[in-house]
């Protein structure tokens, strides 16, 4: 692999908030759409970062559609 090719690499999703804020940024003007189905998935969402935490458990059972837009001030 050259340098080049190293360079042009894509740094790795490391958390949540930076997989969102990356698609956010590439949805974001183009009139993307994603749509999630889920079929009776659930899901044990903690309250807060450690392993004291307590979880509530989410079910999902339907679509999310995820849409972006862009607002001109």
């Amino acid at each position: 692999m050259s340098t080049t090719d190293t360079d042009a690499e894509i740094d790795e999703t490391q958390t949540w908030p930076e997989l969102a804020i990356g698609l956010y940024e590439r949805l974001t003007g183009r009139g993307a759409e994603i749509t999630y189905e889920f079929e009776d998935m659930q899901v044990d969402v903690p309250d807060k970062v450690g392993e004291d935490a307590d979880h509530a458990r989410w079910r999902l059972d339907g679509t999310l559609t995820v849409r972006t837009s862009q607002h001109d001030e």
